[in-house]
């Protein structure tokens, strides 16, 4: 009877693996097969957060923390959790900090009303917003830059309003985006080739780029191969979906407008700066919004305008403009230009470029009589809800010490600011060890979840970025990093990040992100809920993590294990699988990691009630 008994057992282990082999398979080529943007999800949430080991996705690694803290400094008794409903499918596009009838209460002139103008706390929705039914995982890149499924974003308008444009075709279910645009009807890749002419693009010394009124952000799409990274941004505006077709072909982009209020970027910030028949009035308010450019202009930075009124004496009549008017315009352009100490490098067809001096300081005390006004601020990053002022933000420095080591190799240099002692409290020791520390980390990640090197993310979102250690470890060409500086963070190191040839943006978390609900594939946040635990509430953080991830979407969360027990208790009403990690140096260490995967789900869903 034993031998039987063994028997069996064996038996069952053979037929058991073969089982768990099978599955495995099946679900490897079911993946493939949805990964390929036919299927609706690829599946990846079992994988990453309960399968792993078998089918050789994850180590064996510990899941569950050895780490409780003390006893009773948590508070988990209660076994209540709450389960958030979806909201109504009529939220699948919901943009809290930009709704569009809000919007309507507010001025119009000077582009106030597509200003960023955000709920009261009672007016928010505590509601998981739902996919649009249909929605499917977006096409891999560089496929995603050319073709998005329509189900995604199903808006049509732009295939009628900028049909003789190039900017976009429907093609059945999906959407096809030619590269066209208006001030490049014959390629972004063509105009990009013209401006490489004056611009040094391909050799590294323009990494970061500003495109203000992106559209679709074809041009941002196009530079990825000349290993230009660009912050796009667009208004919500009677042009649907713009930003949002941007993010869903995995191109960086923001909902924003240059209005009244300064632009959640660093001074010094960008490389280049890009307007392609933005319908930005330059020359108003005696320039205030050239001197925003200029404020967030590096020196030896530069600043292309392409379309009106550059070359205004060919194109009047096709533009229905006075030529008297076109005239003025460019005048003006130039005088604000010259008194901002921008050198006019070339005049090409309906696109101009200027180059912003590397000594700003020396030629404006050259011009005597330039009656540039310049800004009395002490710090030049303090934007967030600060109104532009006209005025010129002063440089630091005579410009040599700001020079920049070419891109990659900028990504791990010193950054300048640190290294001349500017950002108070980093070191370049503590810069150092710090990307020593998220090397180590990011290992950590990969090791834990190997889709992160395979193209499955795309859009990948850190949300309290410090120095950009974690996106400069992740670097790569087939994804890309929002650094997101809290508004709160006790150092503003912003500035850096953008020195080592990465983007990011200000933002506090206490209110909506300037996205599109499913806008990211991987979302970060290191010491998050340790920042906030005093300022507002948990629950709000994370359903706006929600609404901005993609179903089977992932998240990684690094923090003390006190917040993340709490965040826990939280999630575990919000249709999220998650697991609790130690740290990868051992239980000891206070410090946790919460591994988690949106489950695929659409408005309408039998499981699924939806609320307002």
């Amino acid at each position: 009877m034993a031998n039987k008994s063994s028997g069996d057992n064996r038996t069952r282990t053979s037929v058991s693996i073969i089982i768990v082999a099978g599955l495995c398979c099946f679900f490897y080529l079911l993946g493939a097969w949805q990964r390929s943007g036919v299927g609706k999800g690829d599946s990846i949430a079992l994988v990453v957060t309960k399968t792993g080991e078998n089918c050789n996705i994850l180590p064996n690694l510990n899941f569950e923390t050895s780490h409780g803290g003390q006893p009773g400094s948590i508070d988990d008794s209660g076994t209540d959790i709450k389960k958030f409903k979806p909201c109504h499918p009529r939220y699948t596009d919901h943009t809290p900090c930009q709704d569009q009838k809000r919007a309507m209460h507010f001025p119009r002139e000077n582009m106030i009303y597509r200003e960023r103008h955000c709920p009261p706390q009672e007016k928010e929705l505590h509601c998981l917003i739902p996919a649009p039914k249909g929605y499917v995982t977006p096409f891999p890149w560089p496929k995603s830059r050319d073709y998005v499924p329509y189900a995604n974003a199903p808006y049509k308008s732009l295939t009628v309003e900028k049909a003789i444009q190039n900017w976009i075709q429907y093609e059945g279910n999906v959407f096809r985006f030619p590269g066209g645009g208006t001030q490049f009807p014959q390629g972004a890749d063509k105009y990009i080739d013209q401006l490489a002419s004056v611009i040094p693009i391909q050799n590294g010394t323009v990494r970061t780029a500003l495109d203000t009124g992106c559209g679709v952000a074809s041009w941002g799409a196009y530079l990825w191969t000349k290993n230009v990274i660009v912050m796009s941004f667009a208004p919500r505006d009677s042009h649907e979906a713009q930003v949002q077709f941007a993010l869903e072909r995995g191109v960086p982009a923001v909902i924003g407008v240059l209005g009244t209020v300064k632009m959640p970027y660093p001074s010094e910030a960008f490389d280049m700066a890009h307007c392609s028949r933005c319908l930005i009035p330059w020359r108003a308010a005696d320039g205030i919004l050239m001197m925003e450019v200029d404020r967030v202009l590096r020196p030896g930075g530069y600043w292309v305008l392409s379309g009106p009124p550059i070359n205004w004496k060919t194109n009047y009549k096709a533009w229905q403009r006075p030529k008297e008017d076109l005239q003025e315009e460019q005048r003006k352009i130039e005088e604000i230009a010259k008194r901002l100490c921008w050198e006019k490098k070339s005049e090409k067809g309906e696109t101009a470029i200027w180059q912003k001096r590397m000594d700003v300081e020396s030629c404006r005390s050259a011009q005597e009589d330039s009656k540039a006004t310049l800004c009395k601020s002490a710090d030049p990053d303090d934007v967030w809800y600060n109104k532009m002022e006209a005025c010129i933000t002063p440089s630091k420095g005579n410009g040599d010490d700001k020079v920049l080591k070419p891109f990659p190799e900028r990504l791990f240099a010193v950054p300048p600011r640190i290294a001349n002692g500017l950002v108070s409290g980093v070191s370049v020791e503590a810069y150092l060890e710090d990307n020593k520390r998220w090397k180590k980390h990011v290992s950590a990640y990969k090791k834990i979840n190997k889709l992160i090197d395979t193209g499955r993310y795309r859009n990948i979102m850190d949300m309290n970025s410090g120095v950009g250690g974690f996106a400069a470890a992740l670097q790569s060409p087939k994804l890309w990093v929002m650094n997101v500086m809290p508004t709160i963070a006790e150092k503003n190191t912003l500035g850096v990040i953008y020195e080592r040839g990465l983007i990011g943006i200000y933002h506090d978390w206490c209110e909506a992100f300037s996205t599109y609900p499913r806008t990211y594939d991987l979302i970060h946040a290191h010491g998050l809920f340790s920042l906030y635990k005093d300022k507002c509430d948990f629950e709000d953080i994370l359903l706006e993590m929600d609404r901005i991830l993609r179903p089977e979407g992932a998240v990684i969360l690094r923090d003390v294990v006190d917040e993340l027990i709490k965040v826990k208790k939280i999630i575990g009403g919000m249709r999220w699988d998650f697991k609790l990690m130690d740290h990868e140096d051992g239980p000891l260490v206070p410090e946790k990691i919460l591994v988690a995967v949106k489950r695929y789900w659409t408005a309408g869903d039998n499981n699924s009630t939806s609320t307002r």
